[in-house]
């Protein structure tokens, strides 16, 4: 599914754009303390499932690290784009301490 066919309904979230590690260049979008540190694609899609975001995984490389193999996961837009990528890091980060 190209970008322009998901425009205005969904959203797409790369394991980056929520990785505390990642600086703003390398591609994180949310601020350091909200995001949570190496996000698997797995967490990305059990989270966005709990928040009924219907999440759909893309075998992609990410732009930035076209290098690297990697996936990106497509969920449902419902508000920004940066308040559904802090709801999932939060989410992780609340399954991360539940489950340690």
């Amino acid at each position: 599914m190209s970008s322009r066919e998901l425009k205005g309904k969904r959203v797409v979230v790369w394991p980056a754009y929520i990785d505390e590690l990642a600086s703003r260049r390398e591609g994180r979008k949310i601020a350091r303390v909200k995001a949570v540190r190496r996000p698997s694609v797995e967490e990305i899609v059990q989270a966005a499932k709990l928040l009924g975001l219907n999440p759909e995984v893309e075998q992609k490389r990410y732009p930035r690290a076209w290098w690297e193999q990697d996936a990106r996961v497509i969920v449902d837009k419902r508000g920004p784009k940066r308040q559904i990528l802090e709801i999932i890091a939060s989410k992780i980060a609340k399954l991360r301490k539940r489950s340690s």
